[in-house]
């Protein structure tokens, strides 16, 4: 359903201002390609703050403290 509203949008775009619709097209994968590391570097953030989180509430879950739902 995302890329059926963002093909939607670039038609209209493509309608309306065929040169930057054209130029979107090209810088896409640039882009992509360039915001691909900070990515990375937040899924390594994600695991390592899980991984803290899980470290500090394990004497919690080997005591038998409240269980989330």
């Amino acid at each position: 359903m995302k890329f059926l509203v963002l093909f939607l949008v670039w038609c209209v775009l493509l309608v309306v201002a065929w040169p930057l619709a054209l130029l979107a097209l090209i810088l896409w994968p640039i882009v992509w390609l360039i915001s691909l590391p900070f990515r990375l570097i937040g899924i390594t953030f994600d695991a390592v703050f899980a991984l803290i989180r899980a470290i500090l509430f394990l004497p919690a879950r080997l005591l038998g403290g409240a269980r989330k739902a």
